[in-house]
């Protein structure tokens, strides 16, 4: 049987390479060897491109991305090697914002997940929030400059990173401008909302026409705010939060939260895959958090949990998001 020949871009320059690293390792121990023939591509933290054995091999050949595949990079000559889709297990910066998706669009080869522009709306937070308003879902009140007369509790974030990098809860008002500094550190647009009181629940969308929702889950907190990554060993969880899964709801607010998430992944026009984040309050509602385009795949993650407790391992999963890049239309 002739294997699909996948090309699998990780790492990044960003500060999500060292999740993407372990994204990319449960992809590798997942991926069925009788039917893809993987390229490892790693782009390290200085935005080189090189071809691996593995996620876990140092070094490699320098690579780059053509129409006609990959051009390995040796001894002053080229080696072509043809892709018949291109899976970027990237998180973050350049990863989930339509900067490879665009790369990949003009390569002209199929690839797995969210396209450019879905991409940078959802990378967005603030034009998350518009797109969202629009659809009729509810989401935070946010600025992207300081309020004039801010009602605290507030968090600030920065506009267009990935997980919870720059981000602080507020209380007063010279916690603000620490927390600004903070937040500009990743990004020179930042995001300043109010804090919703109530459950952080998620919601792991796959598909294009047709979704499959997986299991929803819930975060449960100790103290603080979720801080996913942020952990020197997130491996062997969190200092302040555990996940329920399935999210311990009412059946009504569950199917409430899925059907906000299906609205919110069509609005902002998801493909392949996305993590949905949303809040349920004490009173019933459902408010929008945010929009994962590309979410982790680590052992830990939630998004490969939630689909896993709706009976699809994370293999079943790779099987679907192939399918859907070879079989979909144009972009």
């Amino acid at each position: 049987m002739t294997r699909t020949r996948i090309g699998i871009l990780f790492g990044g320059a960003f500060e999500e390479h060292p999740v993407s690293l372990k994204s990319a390792r449960e992809v590798s121990r997942h991926l069925d060897s009788t039917r893809y023939e993987p390229y490892w591509v790693k782009i390290t933290r200085g935005g080189d491109w090189r071809l691996c054995a593995g996620p876990d091999q140092e070094g490699g050949r320098p690579v780059v991305l053509s129409p006609d595949g990959l051009l390995v990079l040796e001894g002053g000559r080229f080696e072509t090697i043809g892709l018949d889709v291109v899976f970027p297990v990237l998180h973050g910066r350049q990863g989930e914002d339509g900067a490879v998706q665009g790369l990949l669009e003009l390569s002209g080869i199929p690839y797995i997940g969210c396209d450019v522009q879905s991409s940078a709306l959802c990378m967005d937070k603030a034009l998350t929030y518009v797109v969202a308003r629009g659809a009729g879902v509810a989401t935070p009140r946010f600025w992207t400059d300081v309020p004039a007369d801010p009602a605290y509790p507030l968090f600030v974030k920065p506009a267009r990173s990935g997980s919870s990098f720059g981000v602080t809860r507020v209380s007063t008002e010279d916690e603000l401008e620490v927390a600004l500094g903070v937040a500009r550190q990743y990004d020179s647009k930042v995001l300043v909302e109010e804090a919703v009181a109530g459950s952080e629940i998620g919601c792991s969308i796959l598909g294009d026409d047709e979704l499959v929702v997986g299991e929803l889950d819930r975060v449960a907190l100790t103290h603080g705010f979720f801080r996913i990554h942020q952990e020197s060993t997130p491996e062997t969880g969190s200092e302040n939060s555990s996940f329920v899964v399935p999210a311990d709801i009412s059946a009504e607010a569950c199917e409430l939260v899925k059907e906000t998430a299906r609205a919110v992944y069509r609005a902002l026009g998801c493909s392949g895959l996305a993590r949905v984040d949303l809040f349920l309050t004490p009173e019933g509602r459902v408010v929008l958090n945010e929009v994962n385009t590309m979410p982790g795949l680590t052992s830990y993650s939630r998004y490969p949990r939630m689909m896993a407790a709706a009976g699809l391992s994370l293999g079943d999963v790779i099987d679907h998001l192939v399918s859907l890049a070879l079989n979909g239309e144009l972009r």
